[in-house]
């Protein structure tokens, strides 16, 4: 019998979740607040969508068959990218817009840089700033929900005359909204971050599944309440907090967009510094900026610094300390 081993190279521990079963899931788990989006706006949100995600699938399969690489839309990756970038648009945008922010989150986000694995920002989030700034006007343009839906029958809604100002607007500008119409989705805003009931929902199929844990999004939520509280203009008034929590992306960032795996620090210290860090953030933008919602922008900012993140708190290496101490002893 020979004495040579076959080594092969890590890692050496092995697990049936791949790539595929966990972008399955988080379709899944979006299709809740997206299904929602469409019944709010109506079929613009729904050709929104879908010019989104066919944009992000086509991107990565010809910039992948041009460079003669391996084709991987099969782990709908980029089926997430795209549903994702369709969720933080408008219903009322053109149909460029879904396909810009798509190509860009693929090509500029996710490719150049190596593929799946390799970004250093979400990718849905880096499109839609992109957008953010390429079309404001469009991009801060938000239709009202349609006049009566299932939901206004199901709960019994007496609708009032919507405006296209999202709640957040509203909250910063001292007028009162209704929280509960922000819980089910029955407000302003982008396709997927109105409903509150339905993001939570998609959530706990995640957190069920052990697909994502709650250290990031948590942490994000909890810093950001103590943050709005201590320095926001009602402070700890529960409507005043419930209407930040439910109003503009903040649950979908902190559920869908924040625990990205590559994106985010891979340290159990470091993701609880950067839920705070995010929520922080986002506290800052909203209490003291102009703009009401800046979710994407705490989220691409945190994006850069994880790196740095995981770089202080990973841990140490075992012996490292003893034969530092052996080290000193023998140059004595």
């Amino acid at each position: 019998m020979s004495d040579l081993r076959t080594i092969s190279s890590n890692p050496h521990v092995r697990s049936r979740v791949t790539t595929s079963n966990i972008m399955f899931w988080v379709v899944v788990a979006l299709l809740p607040a997206a299904l929602l989006g469409v019944i709010n706006f109506g079929l613009d949100a729904a050709i929104v969508l879908a010019i989104s995600v066919a944009t992000t699938v086509l991107t990565e399969l010809i910039y992948e068959k041009l460079m003669k690489k391996p084709v991987t839309i099969g782990d709908y990756s980029a089926v997430v990218t795209g549903l994702l970038l369709g969720m933080n648009l408008p219903s009322s945008v053109p149909w460029f817009i879904p396909v810009l922010g798509g190509v860009f989150a693929i090509l500029a986000v996710k490719m150049v840089f190596g593929g799946l694995g390799q970004n250093f920002m979400n990718p849905a989030l880096g499109g839609r700033c992109f957008l953010l700034i390429s079309f404001t006007g469009y991009m801060t343009t938000f239709p009202a929900p349609n006049e009566v839906t299932f939901l206004d029958r199901i709960f019994n809604i007496s609708m009032d005359a919507y405006t296209g100002a999202t709640p957040l607007a509203q909250i910063k500008a001292g007028e009162t909204v209704n929280v509960w119409n922000m819980i089910i989705g029955r407000t302003a805003g982008t396709i997927g971050e109105t409903s509150m009931l339905a993001i939570v929902i998609g959530a706990c199929i995640l957190l069920l599944l052990g697909i994502i844990d709650l250290r990031i999004p948590g942490m994000y939520i909890l810093t950001f309440v103590l943050f709005i509280g201590l320095f926001g203009e009602n402070h700890f008034d529960p409507y005043y907090i419930a209407g930040q929590l439910a109003g503009g992306g903040l649950m979908l960032g902190a559920f869908f967009m924040a625990t990205d795996y590559v994106s985010s620090p891979i340290t159990s210290k470091g993701k609880y510094i950067f839920g705070a860090f995010l929520g922080i953030l986002t506290g800052i933008f909203r209490t003291f900026s102009s703009s009401a919602e800046s979710v994407s922008y705490a989220i691409i900012i945190a994006n850069c610094v994880s790196p740095l993140i995981e770089r202080w708190t990973l841990p140490r290496a075992f012996g490292i300390k003893k034969e530092k101490k052996e080290t000193e002893v023998s140059k004595a």
